[in-house]
């Protein structure tokens, strides 16, 4: 009796540990996934494309690239953070659903984020910095915070920006307008409450709870979406070895009880510091320039801080790591969109072509440069099937790139009343932007119009837009308006 029950243990217990052993290899197959959004990077402000401005210091984003796959023509989907990121994160156009095509699309109950599809798949997930969809700002209770479209936790702002440094209960009770769209400032939303600092700089706070959460989940598979805001407004506030490395000089906090009335902002409010160092004036030109430098290379460094996290960790062979700017740099803040026409806030390229690379190791080509136009509607496609998600939602507007590229797919863009379409090398677009907000960046490179005439332009000889070819090709100004009109009439209000 006892030889045979020595037999059947022999046999029985390689069993239990080879079935053990082949359910986590399968569950160690499924890649972690680290989304990096950064906030108005300017598309010559990226080290990884050929012709970037001399002046950056991004050596973290190249690494990062270098792992990887760049795209020199990637296109976000509106030319402002909240829509940009509507469709981002849905995988699918927003003016879908938002017939204005506007500021604020929201997040309809009806559309999943990649968030729900990771987290349905097992998937923890989690969002560390910025959340903004154009509305519903500072709730809890809403379609758009976080916690209610697939994260399982949440810590950062919701809104369109924060202050880099005022970040504690106390300075938000001595202000009078804490909570604006931009203009905000005080303790950081964390899931259902709020966490107060009462020291440190934003973007090393994103990335010290960025890498406390690849401790904590490391032995499951993670979705980390680190939305940091910077190099948005208020640029000039950086820690000072940055500052000293520009050679520019720091500018006070703001400070309530000082605070002069500025463009008829009532005394003491947070809105007017905002408005006064979110423009040439209070700041020179030349100075606009070295504070985005120094905001830039710090968070440069903090990216670097997470992928050391991620390769001390184990991490790095099993990461699916994209890197995206929300949309092009702004005419404010000195960043550089060369040979880009205009940026954000228009339709031209310097709005919405944007820096973006992808890495995962031995899956994604490393070293490879995509010039073939992509979209960030691609993201959600390429990451649930990497997660191994079958998508059957037939208004998903992205396609995976991880699969061969389409050169000559059609790209539809609305913002407002202007309009733009792209297939193959040809775009059409009646944009008219020209910036009249303001006194623009010296880095900004004015497009050749400003009304809503039809342009067209060769992009692959033309990416700045200086060429109108509208006159000269009448039929394919016909094509692509017709192409533009048909996606509008077919997929308007189907999401």
């Amino acid at each position: 009796m006892n030889q045979l029950l020595k037999l059947i243990l022999i046999i029985v217990i390689p069993l239990n540990i080879t079935g053990c052993a082949q359910k986590k290899s399968v569950e160690s197959e499924k890649p972690n996934v680290l989304l990096i959004i950064v906030d108005d990077q300017g598309y010559a402000d990226f080290e990884p494309f050929k012709n970037h401005d001399s002046q950056i210091s991004t050596p973290n984003m190249s690494r990062l690239a270098n792992a990887g796959t760049v795209y020199t023509q990637a296109y976000v989907t509106a030319p402002v953070c909240s829509p940009s990121r509507a469709g981002l994160m849905t995988g699918k156009n927003q003016f879908r659903w938002d017939e204005k095509a506007s500021w604020a699309p929201g997040l309809p109950d009806e559309t999943k984020t990649i968030a729900e599809y990771l987290k349905e798949a097992g998937y923890t997930t989690a969002r560390i910095g910025k959340a903004d969809f154009g509305k519903n700002y500072h709730n809890f209770d809403v379609r758009e915070y976080p916690l209610n479209h697939g994260y399982d936790y949440f810590l950062g702002f919701s809104a369109h920006a924060h202050d880099y440094w005022l970040l504690s209960d106390e300075i938000a009770n001595r202000t009078p307008d804490p909570k604006g769209t931009s203009a905000h400032l005080g303790p950081l939303m964390e899931n259902s409450g709020y966490k107060s600092y009462d020291d440190g700089y934003i973007t090393d706070i994103f990335t010290n709870e960025a890498i406390q959460y690849l401790k904590k989940e490391k032995e499951k598979p993670f979705f980390l979406t680190l939305s940091y805001n910077s190099v948005h407004h208020v640029i000039h506030e950086v820690p000072q070895k940055y500052l000293d490395k520009y050679e520019v000089a720091p500018i006070h906090n703001y400070e309530p009880d000082s605070m002069e009335t500025f463009m008829k902002r009532k005394p003491g409010s947070y809105s007017a510091y905002y408005e006064k160092y979110t423009r040439l004036g209070a700041i020179n030109d030349e100075n606009m320039r070295k504070y985005y430098l120094a905001n830039l290379n710090c968070l440069d460094d903090n990216i670097g801080r997470v992928l050391d996290e991620i390769k001390r960790e184990g991490l790095d062979k099993n990461t699916l790591i994209v890197f995206v700017s929300d949309n092009g740099g702004s005419p404010l803040t000195g960043a550089n969109n060369s040979p880009l026409s205009a940026g954000k806030y228009s339709l031209w390229e310097g709005g919405i072509r944007v820096p973006m690379a992808i890495s995962w190791s031995g899956k994604v080509d490393a070293g490879k440069v995509q010039n073939s136009y992509v979209s960030v509607l691609d993201i959600l496609p390429t990451i649930t099937e990497a997660a191994g998600i079958t998508l059957t939602d037939e208004t998903i507007d992205g396609k995976s790139l991880l699969s061969k590229t389409d050169n000559n797919r059609l790209l539809v863009w609305r913002w407002g009343k202007t309009w733009a379409a792209r297939k193959g090398d040809w775009k059409l677009t009646n944009t008219n932007e020209g910036w009249g907000k303001g006194r623009p960046s010296s880095m900004y490179i004015k497009p050749i119009s400003n009304d809503l005439s039809l342009k067209l332009f060769n992009l692959n000889d033309d990416p700045g837009e200086r060429i109108n070819l509208a006159e000269k090709m009448p039929e394919k100004v016909k094509e692509l308006k017709q192409n533009f009109d048909n996606w509008v009439n077919q997929n308007s209000g189907k999401y």
